[in-house]
């Protein structure tokens, strides 16, 4: 529940926009007891994850006033306080902003002024509204919970993924009506990287957006995964590489590929791909001779303990493993977890990916006997 109460105030991603002018002016109100002469900075994201300062100013009876040029991009700029916790997000567009907020909740900041600002405002009222009715349960969810009483318990717990799912609506409608709004990329961001839709339905937001809107960061990057998720998806050619072998020679995915291949992402200090070891050395054993060829592609960062692990599992295939880029091939086949399999056809063509278990051996089976 709390994850949900975060997720739905939505963590602000950095972005960028094509808008540019001269300046914006931010007008300020702190409410609560803000001594005279308290420092409050600008901020924003930088290179590499760092912070960039653009401005300081202080506080002269509870207000504060930025006049700073405005930037070349609409990333997000941020509020901070001295010695005051938290933050304030908004979008530096031309115009004059109006901020409010109190100096012990700057999580619950208004702001509006410029369209950018009233948009995102606009979300975020949506986003309380059902924020407010996760709170509305917990206090019930919590009583059921230390009494035991499971009935009362699975209730709470079904009304709470209603609610999940409207707050996932809500956001859904919004990108759709707001098509031209900074956070409606953001908010789709969210939605892919927490896998809360699916492929085809991302594509179908990002193909409403609006020109500026996927100029950002944050569609962008969406799009980026989506092509590369193109070059792996079924029916593509798998990506060719080259990495050393445990000899340390280089060795192709052209050199092994058999009838079938399994192209399988791991590392000797993943649990689940050492307990999926056994399952893949007794597929392995059983298909080898009829055409099937595996090459372990290892995460690993220590050479000695990758073979150490391929020595303890018994895993007689192909491995290749790269310690000066472990990630070198990963990023080809956009590999994020890891087991990750990929199933080659004699041609190198992908035709199944992440079988594990009786699932991978039931495809072997289909594909070779």
């Amino acid at each position: 529940m709390k994850k949900l109460l975060v997720t739905l105030t939505i963590a602000v991603l950095a972005v960028s926009c094509g808008e540019k002018t001269d300046s914006f002016v931010l007008n300020g109100n702190l409410r609560g007891d803000v001594a005279d002469g308290t420092q409050v900075f600008l901020k924003t994201a930088g290179e590499n994850n760092s912070v960039k300062e653009i401005d300081t100013v202080t506080v002269k009876d509870g207000k504060f006033v930025f006049n700073t040029p405005l930037p070349a991009t609409l990333d997000p700029y941020y509020v901070f306080i001295d010695k005051i916790r938290g933050n304030m997000m908004f979008f530096p567009e031309q115009g004059t902003i109006e901020m409010s907020a109190h100096k012990d909740s700057l999580r619950n900041v208004t702001i509006s002024g410029t369209p950018q600002n009233d948009m995102f405002t606009d979300f975020i009222k949506g986003s309380k509204l059902i924020g407010e009715k996760v709170q509305s349960i917990q206090a019930d969810y919590q009583k059921a919970a230390m009494a035991r009483d499971t009935a009362t318990v699975k209730a709470l717990q079904d009304e709470i993924k209603e609610i999940q799912e409207e707050g996932k609506e809500f956001e859904v409608n919004f990108v759709k009506e707001n098509p031209n709004a900074v956070i409606s990329g953001m908010i789709t961001n969210r939605l892919f990287q927490n896998n809360l839709i699916n492929e085809e339905e991302i594509n179908e937001l990002v193909n409403i957006l609006s020109d500026e809107v996927k100029k950002t960061a944050s569609v962008k990057s969406i799009i980026e995964i989506l092509n590369k998720n193109k070059a792996i998806s079924i029916g593509a050619k798998a990506p060719e590489f080259t990495a050393p072998n445990l000899n340390g020679e280089p060795l192709a995915l052209k050199d092994v590929l058999g009838k079938v291949t399994v192209v399988d992402f791991w590392a000797a200090w993943c649990k689940p791909c050492r307990n999926e070891n056994p399952n893949m050395v007794k597929v392995y054993d059983k298909y080898y001779d009829k055409g099937l060829s595996i090459i372990g592609v290892s995460l690993d960062r220590n050479a000695n303990e990758w073979k150490e692990a391929i020595e303890e599992d018994g895993l007689g295939w192909y491995h290749v493993y790269n310690e000066k880029d472990v990630q070198q091939v990963a990023k080809l086949y956009n590999v994020t977890t890891i087991p990750s399999t990929f199933i080659l056809d004699e041609n190198g063509v992908i035709i199944a990916k992440n079988l594990r278990g009786e699932n991978l051996e039931n495809k072997i089976a289909e594909l070779l006997n």
